[in-house]
């Protein structure tokens, strides 16, 4: 079926616009059409209702190949879609009941316009990579871009073409639990990774490509007290230079839809926020794809205190540049009557209708509206082996070697005992993480069987504690063991016999994602008393921490000596962590959020101001930026990370100390890998501004480099500093370098640079 046969009256109508005589004239005109010209001649058949429908998307509704409800909203919905009142779908899976909601849709509407069918494929369908968090720990952006076109050809292979990612809010409070869902703390990684997914998913729209969806637009990872949903406010400053560029790089890798986002932002919420879709994405950064809002958020402003009932929603929400309405029924059922009230001008509706068949056209729908509907090849790629090699080869990318004193890591291959405990170890659910709902419980490769496969060492597991108790499932929340240590001694009698004990401690998959904030960031339940009785007994520790989130652990960041932050590393999580804990695979993850001390230091960040009074001379003076109970640093800072080898950094040179606007400056630095091991180092280079109209952050992020070195091995890295890295959103409401004084850092992390000076002349 193609575009030109799908209702003769889409054929009749274009051949009367183009006064075509025959059908065959018809097909050759159109291929001199562009896609603008095939949207405006399927609007001009269609009536209000029906553009309104476009508008309009439904969850799935009922045994979709079954008997069709006779009442109640399944019923509404299925007689809408027969209406051609239904522009998408989300939540429907698998090839047999996405035909079938597609044959309805091209085949009984009177238009016979395709659907497009969404779900959350956050990170993979079936076979599951790491949260995006870890991922981001990687900073390997083709490694990224993989494991998109690896989710995106799973899902399209089951009948899916949109996915509601990649998140592309910064946060900097791990509290919130959609840290797991996102790149971290820093806007300028956050942008080259969002970058990376939507050329993942998207590809080149082929039927192994799905549309990308940046989300969530704008500020919801600045939730106030990192709760869920929480309203939200930041200055311009915070805006447009942390809060904004990933959305920007977004529309310039060509994401074809945005969704707006929860929280109210400076007293409106995001839905009704014409700042935000209007004159920011559509008008200043020329977006031409289309808005959905999250789920039911155009109907939240009635509770957020801004919309007096659903109309009112409705009006404002359309009126804002939010183009598709995600289970609200607010556009649906009132868009019409605003039109004939004229509190909605037509040109609104025709606007994000055109958005909307814009994206079906490039999707090709038109041309095929069962692109995704083969079941053969769903059955030959769901779950293929080419996948399970993928997502190996990214969770063990994604882990980061936080401590390592005296190598105890890697563990030797031959010889030792080691008792493994913790439940987290055994765990086949778990480290499958948050937003998985595509894929089967159980399916993860456990810790203990990856270390299992290691068969010349005394291996010895026990459970120690449960951490999860009941049902775990992804809308009720997670409960944890508080109270039983029954476990305790089991686990204590292996870790006196042991050379080595490794224990595997951290959230459950389901304590982080949406609606799953924290207050304490600990280690949830008795593990911290776990974690210190096995000390007592056998400090020769290797702690791996399986979290969707920062974690503050300041007993085990002091006493521990091997700590391995491996997060939720999805289907083939067991193997990752083994390789890596056996030296198979030297680690050269690097953290993309800061480490905490303790909660109370929370929003931390490395990228922070200055405060007028950093520091004082005196040490025991009062008056200085600092708390009385605990240090002003992180645990971890952001951008490290440990490997087996040792990197050493030296020699910083720099072309010239000074640079007007056309003009670069060459910053070389040798590093080196003085160790026996080959590895992977990611070289970082960041700037300070030291003077600003908008005062200008202690560090900023500007390029990296991940250079593989050879035992001994010594390699110049050099970066090319332009005025466009020194630009910000000044004062001057504009993106401009400002002239002035700069900070050079070059080095393995954050805290620890070797530094120089610049001058800048605009």
């Amino acid at each position: 079926m193609t575009y030109n046969n799908i209702k003769l009256g889409v054929t009749l109508l274009i051949l009367t616009l183009l006064s075509c005589s025959s059908p065959k004239e018809i097909l050759v005109t159109e291929k001199r059409n562009d896609i603008d010209q095939k949207v405006d001649s399927v609007m001009m058949l269609m009536t209000l209702d029906e553009k309104i429908g476009q508008l309009n998307q439904y969850n799935g509704f009922w045994d979709i190949t079954g008997p069709v409800p006779k009442e109640g909203h399944a019923a509404k919905k299925y007689d809408d879609l027969r209406k051609g009142l239904v522009g998408s779908m989300l939540n429907v899976k698998g090839v047999k009941d996405v035909k079938a909601l597609q044959k309805i849709a091209v085949e009984q509407t009177r238009l016979g316009i395709p659907l497009l069918f969404g779900f959350d494929v956050i990170h993979g369908y079936k076979t599951i990579s790491p949260i995006p968090l870890a991922e981001a720990a990687s900073w390997d952006l083709q490694a990224i871009q993989k494991s998109a076109e690896i989710a995106a050809e799973e899902a399209a292979a089951v009948g899916i073409n949109w996915t509601f990612a990649p998140m592309v809010d910064i946060s900097r409070d791990p509290r919130w639990g959609r840290v797991m869902e996102g790149a971290g703390e820093d806007p300028y990684l956050g942008s080259l990774i969002a970058k990376a997914r939507i050329q993942g998913f998207q590809g080149n729209l082929s039927n192994k490509n799905i549309i990308a969806c940046a989300k969530h637009f704008a500020g919801y990872g600045f939730a106030e007290s990192g709760r869920d949903y929480n309203t939200v406010f930041v200055s311009d400053d915070v805006l447009h230079n942390i809060i904004l560029p990933p959305f920007k790089a977004s529309v310039e890798a060509g994401v074809k839809t945005f969704m707006n986002s929860f929280n109210d932002l400076n007293g409106i919420p995001a839905t009704g926020s014409s700042l935000l879709q209007r004159s920011i994405l559509k008008n200043n950064w020329n977006f031409k794809g289309f808005v959905v809002s999250d789920w039911g958020s155009i109907n939240e402003m009635i509770p957020h205190g801004y919309a007096k009932d659903s109309k009112h929603a409705a009006e404002i929400a359309i009126n804002a540049g939010s183009d598709m309405d995600m289970e609200s029924y607010a556009y649906i059922d009132h868009l019409k009557a605003l039109v004939n009230e004229k509190k909605v001008d037509i040109s609104k509706i025709n606007d994000a209708v055109r958005r909307i068949l814009k994206v079906k056209f490039e999707l090709g729908l038109f041309d095929n509206p069962y692109k995704y509907c083969d079941e053969v090849v769903e059955k030959a790629t769901v779950g293929k082996s080419e996948f399970h090699e993928g997502v190996l080869d990214i969770a063990k990318k994604s882990i980061v070697l936080l401590k390592n004193e005296n190598q105890i890591l890697p563990l030797k291959k031959s010889g030792q005992k080691i008792a493994l405990i913790g439940a987290l170890a055994a765990d086949k659910t778990s480290p499958l993480g948050s937003w998985r709902i595509g894929a089967d419980d159980n399916t993860a490769v456990s810790v203990l069987e990856g270390m299992n496969a290691y068969i010349n060492n005394e291996l010895t597991y026990a459970k120690g504690a449960d951490v999860a108790i009941g049902r775990t499932q992804f809308m009720w929340e997670t409960k944890i063991n508080t109270t039983d240590m029954s476990g305790f001694g089991e686990a204590i009698q292996i870790a006196k016999k042991a050379d080595v004990v490794v224990m595997v401690l951290g959230e459950h998959g389901l304590q982080s994602g949406e609606g799953r904030s924290r207050t304490d960031i600990g280690l949830p339940g008795v593990q911290q008393e776990l974690l210190e009785e096995i000390y007592k007994v056998n400090p020769n520790i290797v702690l791996v921490l399986t979290n969707g989130r920062p974690l503050a652990l300041p007993w085990a960041a002091e006493h521990i000596p091997a700590i391995v932050e491996a997060w939720h590393l999805g289907t083939q999580s067991g193997n990752a962590i083994a390789q890596v804990l056996y030296g198979d695979y030297n680690p050269s993850g690097k953290l993309p959020m800061t480490f905490p001390r303790h909660v109370g230091q929370l929003p931390i960040y490395y990228n922070h101001k200055n405060t007028g009074r950093p520091s004082l001379n005196e040490p025991e003076s009062v008056f200085w930026s600092h708390y009385i109970d605990e240090k002003n640093t992180p645990l971890f800072a952001f951008g490290h990370g440990l490997s087996f080898s040792k990197f050493e950094y030296s020699n910083l040179k720099l072309s010239s100390n000074s640079f007007s606007v056309n003009e670069t400056i060459l910053i070389q630095v040798e590093l080196i890998n003085n160790s026996a091991v080959e590895g992977k180092e990611v070289v970082q280079l960041y700037i300070r501004d030291m003077v600003g109209s908008y005062t200008r952050p202690v560090k900023e992020l500007k390029g990296f480099e991940m250079v593989t070195l050879k035992p001994y091995e010594s390699k110049v890295v050099s970066f090319t500093v332009d005025s466009k890295m020194l630009a910000f959103y000044t004062a001057n409401n504009v993106w401009e370098a400002e002239s002035g004084n700069f900070k050079i850092f070059v080095g393995g992390s954050s805290d620890n640079t070797l530094e120089s000076e610049i001058i800048f002349n605009n």
